[in-house]
C-alpha cells in the first residue's frame, strides 16, 4: 500500500494531539495492527449483512444504552480474530457477533475504539454495493438478513440506527467531550 506511511504518521499524530480515535472497518483493521501488532485475516468470501452481536461488557461508559442484542451492519472481505485481541490485557472486547465476529474493541483508557463494522452505514448503503457488485459482474451474494424475503428490489429494514446513534454519541460525549482539555485564551 502506498498510502501505509502516512496512514502511520497520522495514527502516531493521534497519540498525542486527540483525547480518543474512533477507527472503523479497515481503519480499526489498520489500527489494530498499528497500535498492536494485531494482524487482520482473509475471510473465505465477503461478510454482508445486517448480523446480531451480543454486548459483553455493560459497565463502559462507550455502550452506554445498548441493549444486550443489537443489529450492525458489516461489509468486508477482512477481519481481526477474538484470540488475537485477547493477548493484549489493555484491550476489551464490548461485542461480538457468532456470524460476524468482533464488533467493538476499546483500550482500557478509552484513547482507542475499534469498530470492525459499520455503523455509519444508512439504509440502502448494502442495497448499493450489492447492485454495484453484480452490474461489474462479480456475482455476489445477497447481504445477509438485510432485505425482506431477500428481495435485492424492496426497501431494506432500517434495523442499527439507534444503535449507531447512540455509539456516536457516547464516544463524543465520554471519550472526546469530557476529557478533552480545552483552553479558550
Amino acid at each position: 500500500m502506498d498510502y501505509w506511511p502516512e496512514v502511520c504518521e497520522i495514527m502516531e499524530w493521534s497519540k498525542t494531539h486527540v483525547t480518543s480515535t474512533l477507527h472503523s472497518c479497515w481503519g480499526a483493521q489498520a489500527g489494530l495492527y498499528y497500535h498492536y501488532g494485531i494482524p487482520k485475516y482473509q475471510r473465505a468470501k465477503k461478510l454482508s449483512g445486517i448480523y446480531r452481536h451480543r454486548l459483553l461488557a455493560r459497565g463502559v461508559p462507550l455502550v452506554r444504552g445498548f441493549d444486550d442484542y443489537f443489529n450492525a451492519p458489516h461489509s468486508r472481505y477482512t477481519e481481526v480474530r477474538r484470540e488475537d485481541i485477547l493477548k493484549h490485557p489493555e484491550l476489551e472486547i464490548l461485542a461480538e457477533s457468532d456470524e460476524a465476529g468482533i464488533f467493538l474493541v476499546v483500550s482500557r483508557d478509552g484513547r482507542q475504539v475499534f469498530i470492525q463494522g459499520h455503523p455509519e452505514y444508512d439504509r440502502m448503503t448494502l442495497n448499493n454495493e450489492y447492485h454495484r457488485d453484480v452490474n461489474k459482474g462479480l456475482d455476489p451474494e445477497l447481504p445477509c438478513n438485510y432485505y425482506e424475503d431477500n428481495d435485492p428490489f424492496s426497501v431494506p429494514a432500517l434495523t442499527w440506527r439507534n444503535m449507531s446513534n447512540t455509539l456516536f454519541t457516547n464516544w463524543l460525549n465520554f471519550y472526546v467531550y469530557q476529557v478533552t482539555p480545552y483552553i479558550l485564551e
